[in-house]
């Protein structure tokens, strides 16, 4: 984790240099710095920090079509009066454990439509999914266990 702060420090410093803080020169700085630290990764040690950079690039490009499908699909329950909807409140067993793995994936299972995260079990081993139009709650589980906790657990422990 210390090798994210480099490199936001380097970005920083390439934007102070440059003599703008503009977004574009913070991100250049940011490809910059880990460009250059990709240079030295055996030697310091950080060709983790690399493998999770790009888990946590894969996620979001995941979260963006995972959000255009259920997008879609929420608009089209909306506009499908007739169809019997078969909501459902869901018990997933989760895989991930620390705090910051739990919350992020119970804010992308509520970021994505259709989808709502509740509540977590006192153990943290359960989060409750209430989901608008599951008529296979297994299905459910096995999209989220494949898709989002799979690669949560990718970049916090790549």
């Amino acid at each position: 984790m210390a090798i994210i702060l480099v490199n936001i420090l380097l970005a920083i410093a390439w934007a102070a240099v440059s003599g703008s803080f503009s977004v574009v020169q913070l991100l250049f700085g940011f490809v910059l710095g880990g460009a250059a630290l990709w240079l030295i990764r055996e030697q310091i040690g950080g060709v983790r920090h690399f493998r999770g950079a790009w888990n946590a690039l894969k996620l979001g490009v995941i979260f963006i079509i995972e959000l255009i499908k259920s997008s879609i699909h929420v608009a089209i329950l909306v506009l499908s009066p007739w169809r019997q909807l078969q909501p459902a409140i869901i018990a997933y067993p989760l895989t991930v454990e620390s705090d910051a793995e739990i919350t992020l994936l119970a804010n992308l299972i509520t970021l994505t439509p259709g989808t709502l995260s509740i509540d977590v079990s006192d153990d943290r081993r359960t989060l409750y999914v209430h989901a608008i139009d599951a008529p296979n709650p297994t299905e459910v589980i096995e999209d989220i266990k494949t898709g989002f906790e799979e690669l949560i657990l990718r970049v916090f422990n790549p």
